[in-house]
C-alpha cells in the first residue's frame, strides 16, 4: 500500500451489510480549516445503515447526493497527524474526538485516516479510551441538544419552530428506549440535572439501567408504559417515529414529548388538546459542545456503554449486529496501526 493510500470500508452500491468492502482507498487531503486525524476507533450510528441502504427511510427530496465508492461514518476518536495552517487549538499528537460534518456532509469515517473540520473537533476526554470516545459523539450530542442546549440557530427541518429544552431539576422524566445509544445517555443527563427518571426497555436491561441511575424501570415486553405511567413532565422517546403519540397520555398538562427520531411523528392535535408540547430537532456537529461535555465523560458522571466492538475490517459484522436490535449502548469499530 502506498504512502498516500489507506485501508477503509467502502461500498460501490446501496444494499445490506454485504456491500461493505474492506479495501485500499486514497487518503483524504488536508484542506483549509481542517485537522488530519489517524483514527483509532469509530462509533456506529443509525444514519450509517440508513445511508448504506440508500436513505430509503427519508423522503426523496431529503436524500443527499452520493457518489460511489462511498465511505460511511461520522464519529471518530484518534490522534492528530496534521493541522491546516489556518487552524488554531490543535497540534500534532493531540488525542481528539468528533462527530464530523453531520448532517450536511460525509465524514468518510470508516477509515484509517479522516480530515475533520476543526469546528467539529474536540480534545478527547483523558479519562476514557478511544473506543468509548468514538462511541460518544452523535448519541451524546443528540441527548445534549435535546435536553440541555441546542447550540445553534439553523432552521429546524422537522418542525416550524426551534426546539427548546425544558428544565429538568425536580421533574419526572420517562425515557423510552433507555438502553440504546441515545437513551442511556439521555437517562444519565436527566439524572445529572436532578430529574426522577423512569427507564423503559426490555427486562434484560433493568440492572444495567438502574446502575446508570434509573429510579424506576418498566419492561415494555410485559406492560405498555403508556398504560401505567401518568402525570410525567417529560417523555424522551429515543425510538420516536409513528408510534410516539402514544406517550401523550402519560404527560401532565404543560408537559413535553421529545421524539428523538422525529420523522413520521404525529399527534399534534391531541397534544394541543392535552396542553402538552411535542418537539424534536436534528442533531448537528459541534466541537464546542463536545469540549463542554468532556469533563462529564472524564469524571464518570456520564458513562458510554459499549455493546460490542469489531475490527474495521469486520464492519459488515458490526452492521449485522446492529440489524439484530436490542443494542445496549453503542457499537464501535477498532482500527489497527497502518502496515
Amino acid at each position: 500500500m502506498s504512502a498516500k493510500a489507506m485501508k477503509a470500508i467502502r461500498q460501490h452500491r446501496f444494499g445490506g451489510p454485504e456491500v461493505l468492502q474492506y479495501e485500499d482507498a486514497p487518503r483524504p487531503e488536508l484542506q483549509a480549516g481542517e485537522v488530519f486525524v489517524r483514527v483509532h476507533a469509530i462509533g456506529l450510528n443509525p444514519p450509517d445503515w440508513y445511508l448504506r441502504d440508500g436513505m430509503t427511510i427519508l423522503p426523496p427530496e431529503w436524500r443527499p447526493p452520493v457518489q460511489f465508492p462511498l465511505i460511511l461514518g461520522t464519529d471518530i476518536s484518534g490522534v492528530v497527524v496534521g493541522v491546516a495552517q489556518d487552524v488554531q487549538g490543535f497540534a500534532v499528537g493531540d488525542e481528539v474526538y468528533s462527530m464530523a460534518r453531520f448532517p450536511n456532509g460525509l465524514a468518510d469515517a470508516y477509515a484509517e485516516y479522516v480530515s475533520v473540520p476543526s469546528s467539529d473537533l474536540a480534545q478527547k476526554p483523558i479519562g476514557i479510551d478511544h473506543v468509548h470516545a468514538a462511541a460518544a459523539p452523535m448519541s451524546l450530542l443528540t441527548a445534549w441538544q435535546f435536553l440541555i442546549e441546542q447550540g445553534h440557530n439553523v432552521a429546524n427541518p422537522l418542525q416550524a419552530g426551534q426546539h427548546a429544552p425544558v428544565p429538568l431539576e425536580g421533574k419526572t422524566v420517562l425515557v423510552n428506549g433507555a438502553a440504546g445509544g441515545v437513551g442511556h445517555l439521555a437517562l444519565q443527563i436527566a439524572k445529572w440535572k436532578g430529574a426522577h427518571v423512569t427507564a423503559v426497555a426490555s427486562g434484560g436491561h433493568e440492572a444495567f439501567l438502574r446502575d446508570l441511575g434509573a429510579d424506576a424501570f418498566i419492561d415494555y415486553t410485559k406492560v405498555a408504559p403508556e398504560d401505567v405511567v401518568h402525570d410525567v413532565d417529560l417523555v424522551i422517546d429515543a425510538i420516536g417515529g409513528p408510534t410516539t403519540a402514544r406517550f401523550l397520555r402519560t404527560l401532565k398538562r404543560g408537559g413535553a414529548l421529545f421524539p428523538i427520531f422525529g420523522l413520521g411523528a404525529t399527534g399534534g392535535d391531541e397534544a394541543q388538546e392535552r396542553g402538552v408540547t411535542i418537539s424534536t430537532t436534528q442533531v448537528r456537529a459541534s466541537g464546542a459542545q463536545l469540549e463542554e461535555v468532556s469533563h462529564l465523560l472524564d469524571d464518570g458522571t456520564i458513562r458510554v456503554a459499549i455493546d460490542s466492538t469489531f475490527p474495521l475490517a469486520d464492519a459488515r459484522h458490526a452492521h449485522e449486529r446492529a440489524a439484530k436490535g436490542h443494542i445496549r449502548g453503542k457499537i464501535a469499530l477498532t482500527v489497527d496501526e497502518p502496515a
